[in-house]
């Protein structure tokens, strides 16, 4: 049998848009300031610039409109019996790794921290923010990590939780070994 012209192939996926309501539909105007954080966008991306054209076209970014509306692209939840004992470290290591994140990436920021007695819940203003993050926390802790992204692919939900176990405190207790501090002399 001889397909005919007219007829359409009805097998075929079709691929859907995400729908990501803070996702341009174009690119801006080059050179484009923020003015609420002053990243540039140039080159094709948004980074981090001392300088800029007077002229330039003036453009909130992504990431400062998110934290204007709060509303987060993605959470990072630390919880378990660990953080109780080490929330400090945990906050610490949370704040560097996005410090280092945002350095390269303007848009890669945390919109919120919010403390609560058994768990803190980070939320972000881009999607693989919590999954770095996270990962962070799982090489230097253990512990177990659990990601879980929507259908549409524009939020990410990260899960971290350690229990206060022998191999976490061992974990803890490496970190501070005198065989580990500059000043020891082997």
């Amino acid at each position: 049998m001889i397909p005919h012209l007219t007829e359409t192939r009805k097998d075929r996926l079709l691929h859907e848009r995400v729908h990501d309501p803070y996702k341009l539909s174009g690119k801006p105007l080059e050179p484009s300031v923020c003015p609420v954080c002053r990243a540039v966008f140039k080159h094709g991306r948004w980074q981090w610039s001392e300088f800029w054209p007077q002229d330039a076209h003036q453009e909130t970014c992504q990431a400062c409109q998110r934290i204007r509306d709060h509303y987060p692209a993605g959470f990072l939840t630390l919880s378990g019996a660990f953080l109780k004992t080490h929330r400090e470290g945990l906050f610490n290591l949370v704040r560097h790794q996005e410090l280092c994140e945002r350095t390269r990436h303007p848009l890669h920021r945390i919109l919120s921290v919010e403390e609560r007695p058994n768990q803190i819940v980070v939320a972000t203003t881009d999607i693989h923010l919590p999954k770095r993050l996270a990962r962070a926390i799982q090489r230097a802790y253990k512990g177990r990590l659990t990601l879980h992204y929507d259908q549409g692919g524009c939020f990410v939900r990260a899960n971290w939780i350690a229990d206060e176990r022998q191999d976490s405190k061992q974990i803890a207790m490496k970190r501070t070994s005198p065989e580990r501090r500059p000043d020891h002399e082997n």
